[in-house]
């Protein structure tokens, strides 16, 4: 099944509804590599909330995403990581310590704006002024 990627000005929003099979998860990569492209994107943020059992072609997928559009020039963030699956993940040896995690959507749109639009956030203009 495929995986809805949403524009919300220069971020794509990739939520995945569920587990992900190795097609769906090289589609991903395919799509958001795309997308980096077309839209010009800064930033993607990544949503597995809906995941509750993540393997290791699928962890190795979206570290690879991560590098891809890094040298795309936008910045990755991976969120909604359920505790089962981090702590499955670090059983196996599977981290993500050369990207980033966050707990949740917002979490992610704020580090994203804060890594990518650093002077908004020191002088308050992204807080709603």
């Amino acid at each position: 099944m495929p995986v809805p990627i949403l524009k919300q000005g220069t971020y794509l929003i990739a939520s995945v509804q569920s587990a992900l099979t190795d097609a769906d998860t090289e589609r991903l990569q395919d799509d958001l590599m795309t997308y980096v492209s077309r839209y010009r994107a800064q930033g993607i943020i990544v949503d597995v909330t809906a995941i509750d059992v993540m393997d290791s072609f699928a962890a190795r997928s979206l570290r690879t995403i991560a590098h891809m559009t890094k040298l795309r020039g936008a910045e990755t963030v991976i969120v909604g990581l359920q505790p089962e699956v981090a702590f499955a993940m670090v059983q196996l040896g599977l981290t993500f310590e050369d990207m980033h995690t966050a707990l949740d959507l917002e979490e992610g749109l704020s580090w994203l704006n804060a890594k990518l639009h650093p002077r908004n956030q020191r002088d308050g203009r992204d807080r709603g002024r």
